[in-house]
């Protein structure tokens, strides 16, 4: 007996501990089920402003010389120097002698026939005087206005047949065209600039022999400069004439304006780039030189309804995500230029909606998503 209540006891208040606890355990309700979170996507968005865009064309050139100019060599004779020093880089002024061929020989010819000249026309002043003394005095002027130290004045027209005869027989007209011939052999001898510029090239120093065909040197016009661009063939379509151009250089600070001048027809196998030649508008004094390269922003013609989309949110080339009712749906669009960090899409997006700006992975459309810089679609304006 003493061991039933010694070991009984404990077991029957155990029994009745669990007992009592689960008869409590039988009131409490079990905790809600939680539901898993629907995951959201947190991306960069812009909304979408369909506007009139201009297309800009972006190139790279250098800037060239408008006018380059080479001086060859027509005559024979000996280099001699001109008002300024023929070396390369040398500025010069219009109208300024660069350099000149040694004239004594062209001088000897030029004086020679009009020494025969004259002999002929005092033989020819007499005949004129017996037989139209009328004219005689317009002969006599003219021969005594012939001089070795001036260039040869214009023959004076015959009053009649009769004079023309005469002046035929004693050759005054051959030897008259052979003297103007020879005065402008004579000034084949000298260089003078025909614009304000400088000496890009000098091939030959003074004092040395010069021939027919021979290269003495090259210049430059400094006044009249141009970009020379090299534009990619599908680029063209897009240039406005009419839009000016602007320039900047990595070498030299400084903003430029320019105009298109003319555009070339062929295109570079290699590059596939047309030549575009876009007029400078400078100062002398604003550094702007030959050879210096050159970035240019070329104005194109106006694309209507149209937006700027990134090219990183750009898929397949034709693909951009949106978000629409909280929702990425992937949407094809129609791309009218491409940029090198942007292309501008004028067909499939619509004023107003969200446009994913940012590089998407790991998504698929029908993920739930929102922007991160916007608020909800909801409470947009």
């Amino acid at each position: 007996m003493k061991k039933f209540v010694a070991y009984g006891i404990p077991v029957l208040i155990l029994l009745a501990g669990i007992l009592a606890m689960l008869f409590f355990a039988s009131f409490r309700q079990p905790p809600p089920k939680k539901q898993p979170e629907t995951p959201v996507k947190v991306v960069e968005a812009e909304k979408v402003r369909l506007a009139d865009i201009p297309a800009e064309i972006t190139a790279y050139g250098r800037i060239i010389s408008a006018q380059p100019v080479v001086l060859t060599s027509e005559v024979t004779g000996m280099l001699e120097s001109g008002e300024v020093p023929f070396k390369p880089g040398q500025r010069f002024r219009k109208g300024d002698l660069l350099v000149k061929v040694d004239t004594r020989q062209i001088l000897l010819d030029i004086n020679t026939t009009k020494s025969e000249l004259l002999t002929a026309l005092a033989n020819v002043l007499p005949e004129i005087k017996v037989d139209f003394p009328g004219a005689f005095g317009v002969w006599q002027d003219y021969f005594n206005r012939c001089t070795f130290d001036r260039p040869l004045p214009d023959l004076p027209a015959a009053a009649n047949q009769q004079i023309k005869l005469y002046l035929a027989r004693f050759n005054v007209y051959k030897l008259y065209f052979t003297i103007r011939d020879l005065e402008i052999m004579y000034e084949k001898h000298f260089f003078r600039a025909p614009f304000d510029g400088s000496i890009a090239a000098a091939d030959l120093r003074i004092g040395a022999n010069v021939r027919p065909g021979t290269k003495i040197g090259e210049i430059i016009n400094l006044e009249a400069l141009e970009a020379e661009l090299p534009v990619p063939a599908d680029d063209i379509q897009w240039i406005d004439r009419e839009q000016p151009v602007r320039l900047t250089s990595p070498e030299i600070a400084g903003l430029w304006s320019g105009r298109i001048s003319r555009i070339g027809t062929t295109v570079d196998v290699k590059t596939q780039t047309v030549q575009v030649y876009v007029g400078v508008d400078h100062r002398m004094d604003d550094g702007l030189h030959d050879g210096v390269f050159i970035h240019a922003t070329i104005a194109g013609r106006t694309i209507p309804a149209a937006v700027v989309v990134p090219r990183r949110a750009l898929y397949e080339e034709q693909f951009v995500y949106v978000i629409r009712n909280g929702l990425l749906d992937y949407r094809r669009v129609s791309v009218a230029r491409k940029n090198p960090d942007t292309v501008i899409v004028n067909d499939g997006l619509v004023d107003g909606e969200l446009l994913v700006t940012q590089l998407l992975q790991g998504v698929s459309a029908g993920m739930h998503a929102r922007p991160r810089n916007l608020p909800p679609e909801g409470n947009m304006p």
